[in-house]
């Protein structure tokens, strides 16, 4: 999962980048307003986490002009305004979800995998694919009930291609999301994991989009 914050707090921007590295989340830190990426990008991201009170402006106009260019990347505010208007204002201008300063780490983290199983249609955190059953917590994936014996590289591999199952992820994102586990990856280690993975969950999962990227048949 890559994630992409806008916070103008150097040291909540430091601490949030690095409780998404501890679980295994790789991000992007970004400002200001005019820092952040054009809508075109915004699909390389899993989700944003946006500030509202920003140096050169107001993070829900950024949050419209997104919604309105047709950007549909889950987005979490993170504000320290507590009102019921600001709430209101900010879910109903695009936001996917509201969390209030100061918060706990582990509250943020699990609203983040909340809008990120709304975004996969998956109502609980127990995935299903077709034949595929897929535990993110626990890294466990299960083929026809019968568990798989997936390196680490391979169990994030088919998480990040089922977070968008039927759609096409291409190589540049799935080597940006698999950067946690160690160095960048080049698309030939992509490509390696990518056969290993077929062979335990059937090549037929796993589609290759010809100079694109990969896409798990839903």
């Amino acid at each position: 999962m890559h994630i992409l914050i806008i916070e103008d707090d150097l040291d909540l921007g430091q601490a949030l980048q690095q409780a998404l590295k501890a679980d295994g989340v790789s991000s992007e830190w970004r400002r200001r307003i005019n820092d952040a990426p054009p809508v075109c990008d915004m699909q390389d991201y899993d989700c944003v986490l946006l500030d509202l009170s920003l140096p050169d402006g107001g993070g829900l106009q950024l949050l419209k002009q997104w919604r309105s260019a047709g950007c549909t990347v889950p987005i979490i505010i993170l504000t320290a305004r507590a009102g019921l208007e600001d709430r209101v204002t900010g879910l109903d201008g695009g936001a996917d979800d509201f969390i209030v300063k100061p918060f706990i780490t582990a509250e943020l983290m699990s609203r983040i995998r909340a809008v990120r199983r709304r975004y996969a249609q998956q109502a609980t955190e127990v995935w299903r694919i077709g034949a595929l059953q897929i535990e993110p917590r626990a890294h466990l994936v299960q083929l026809d009930g019968v568990a798989l014996d997936l390196s680490p590289r391979e169990f994030q591999l088919v998480l990040e291609l089922a977070r968008e199952a039927g759609a096409v992820v291409p190589k540049g994102a799935l080597a940006q999301r698999l950067e946690p586990l160690g160095d960048p990856l080049d698309f030939g280690a992509i490509e390696v994991h990518v056969s290993n993975l077929r062979r335990k969950i059937g090549a037929q999962r796993i589609r290759t989009v010809r100079g694109v990227g990969y896409m798990l048949e839903a």
